[in-house]
């Protein structure tokens, strides 16, 4: 199956559909070319509604931490985007968002990681991902040892409910967040 071929597919997945509030639609951005792939965990409401990843705050700080503007953000070509679940999954009782669906990342993931030879990099953003591609493990341990696994670059969720780790952890703005901005800028440049 090519790539075209995938995406199509996986847009057009309902296997969640009755547990997703709003519905599926699925938010990802995948390409042959792409140097860097970010696994976040699932969409939020905004980016729901507009189909875009990252368009939110999260995304905002996100880009921040990479040293990257919207435009190389959303260039396809050198950057994919394909969380844990590809639609938003809704809230828990406590206002926080939902994990993302279970089945989602077993449905999709190797198979598009496949049809994306060309990655360099990928950013495991939050404990799902990271859990799921690095096992189990402190979130807090895996950021600030971010080089000990190649290929793979573990991030906190970069929500507003980050600020008060970062505070407490003063060694990821001082050592992670400039070897990230190192990384990115070096990929994106070749």
């Amino acid at each position: 199956m090519s790539l075209e071929d995938l995406s199509v597919a996986a847009r057009s997945c309902t296997v969640c559909a009755a547990h997703l509030p709003l519905g599926p639609r699925p938010v990802f951005r995948v390409s042959a070319s792409a140097l860097l792939l970010i696994i976040g965990q699932a969409p939020g409401t905004k980016v729901h509604e507009t189909g875009i990843p990252w368009n939110d705050a999260s995304g905002d700080r996100l880009r921040g931490w990479m040293g990257v503007g919207r435009e190389d953000f959303y260039d396809q070509r050198r950057i994919a985007v394909m969380p844990m679940g590809f639609c938003y999954p809704g809230v828990l009782p406590n206002g926080g968002d939902a994990p993302p669906r279970r089945e989602c990342a077993p449905l999709w993931h190797a198979r598009f990681l496949a049809l994306m030879p060309a990655l360099k990099l990928t950013l495991l953003v939050g404990s799902y991902a990271q859990a799921h591609y690095l096992g189990r493990g402190s979130m807090s341990s895996r950021v600030e040892n971010f080089a000990a696994h190649p290929g793979y670059f573990a991030l906190p969720h970069p929500s507003w409910r980050t600020v008060g780790w970062e505070r407490r952890n003063s060694w990821f703005g001082d050592r992670v967040l400039p070897a990230l901005r190192v990384a990115v800028a070096g990929l994106l440049s070749s």
